[in-house]
C-alpha cells in the first residue's frame, strides 16, 4: 500500500517504507490491546478524601478567597472519572519542570473538549500563590490548579518522596456506587530501569511529531524557555 505518488522513489526506499508501515500498524494494534487492558481494570482501593487548596476560577481575579476543597468534589456529577496530572513544582523542586510546562499548555487547549467526557485538574506541591502566578505567566486560564499543601496526596500516589523530591504523573479515579473515591490507575515517566522518560510521553503530541523526523526527539528542554 503506497501513501505517497512522488516520482522516483528507489525500490529500496520503497521496501523500507512498507516494512515500516506493517511494524506501525503491529504498534497500534499492540496499544488497542494495552488500553482494553487498562480500560478493564477492577476497581483499586478506597483513597481518602484529599484536601486541596484552589484559588477563584478566574486566574487573573487575583489569587484570594483561597478554599478548601477535597478530591470528592472534584468530580462534577455522577458517573464521571477524574484525571489527575501531577505538576512537577514546589518543595524540593523550586522551578516548574519544562517537561510538565510543555504538556500542561496542550492541556489548557484541549481541555474543553477533554472535559466532554472526564473531569481534570492539575495538582502540585507549589503554595498556592506560586502556582497560580506561573500560571498566569503560562496563561493557563482553562484549568482547575490545585495546591497539595500539607496533603500526602502527591506522596501516597507516588509523585513525591519522603524528601519532598517531585515527579510528574498522572493518576485517573472513579466513584463507586456507595460515593468513596478509589484508585483506578497511575503512571509515572520511569517505568523500568531503561525507560527513563517516556513512561507518559503519550500525553504530549510533541514528542510524536518530532518522532516523526530523522532527528528525533533530540535536545528538546531548551525549546520550553520561552
Amino acid at each position: 500500500m503506497r501513501q505517497t505518488r512522488l516520482a522516483g522513489e528507489p525500490a529500496e526506499y520503497a521496501e523500507a517504507r512498507e516494512e515500516l508501515r506493517q511494524a506501525e500498524i503491529e504498534l497500534m494494534r499492540r496499544r488497542e490491546q494495552v488500553a482494553e487492558l487498562r480500560r478493564r481494570l477492577p476497581l483499586g482501593p478506597v483513597v481518602d478524601d484529599y484536601v486541596f487548596e484552589e484559588g477563584p476560577a478566574d486566574l487573573e481575579a487575583g489569587d484570594e478567597p483561597a478554599r478548601a476543597v477535597r478530591l470528592s468534589e472534584l468530580f462534577s456529577a455522577p458517573g464521571r472519572d477524574l484525571i489527575v496530572y501531577h505538576f512537577m513544582f514546589g518543595k524540593q523542586q523550586k522551578q516548574a519542570c519544562p517537561m510538565c510546562t510543555m504538556w500542561i499548555d496542550g492541556f489548557n487547549g484541549v481541555v474543553g473538549h477533554l472535559t466532554q467526557n472526564v473531569d481534570f485538574a492539575v495538582v502540585a506541591a507549589a503554595e498556592l500563590p506560586v502556582l497560580r502566578a506561573y500560571a498566569r505567566d503560562r496563561k493557563w486560564t482553562n484549568l482547575r490548579l490545585l495546591s497539595a499543601g500539607a496533603s500526602a496526596f502527591k506522596y501516597d500516589l507516588g509523585s513525591e518522596d519522603a524528601d519532598g523530591g517531585q515527579d510528574s504523573t498522572v493518576s485517573v479515579f472513579t466513584r463507586d456506587d456507595t460515593g468513596a473515591v478509589r484508585h483506578v490507575y497511575s503512571v509515572h515517566p520511569r517505568m523500568a530501569e531503561d525507560i527513563d522518560q517516556r513512561g507518559i510521553d503519550l500525553l504530549t503530541p510533541v514528542w510524536h511529531l518530532l518522532d516523526l523526523t530523522p532527528g528525533g526527539r533530540g535536545d528538546w528542554f531548551p525549546s520550553l524557555r520561552y
